[in-house]
């Protein structure tokens, strides 16, 4: 949570309040998603397999990240790698 709050990455009219408050209003639409598989080696950076794993197990459409160029190839999976900016948009617009 702490990189959503940093200034490179929240907007300086949103407070820090609202950060925790999205935050907890998203783990309300969650929950824990066991991974039974290993999908390892396949990502550039060995330690963003696990969240590939997740998103693949848990049928995600997107992984969120400012690391996009270490998320190459997922779409065999049909999931697509967006930098935070870009999901907001898309979220504000559903």
């Amino acid at each position: 949570m702490d990189v959503l709050m940093r200034p490179e990455v929240k907007p300086g009219e949103i407070s820090n309040a609202d950060v925790l408050g999205f935050v907890r209003k998203t783990l309300d639409y969650s929950h824990k998603q066991s991974i039974c598989f290993g999908w390892r080696p396949w990502l550039k950076d060995p330690n963003d397999d696990m969240i590939l794993e997740l998103a693949i197990a848990s049928q995600s459409s997107y992984i969120v990240t400012f690391n996009l160029k270490d998320f190459t190839n997922i779409e065999l999976f049909g999931i697509e790698a967006i930098t935070p900016g870009n999901f907001l948009t898309l979220v504000r617009n559903l």
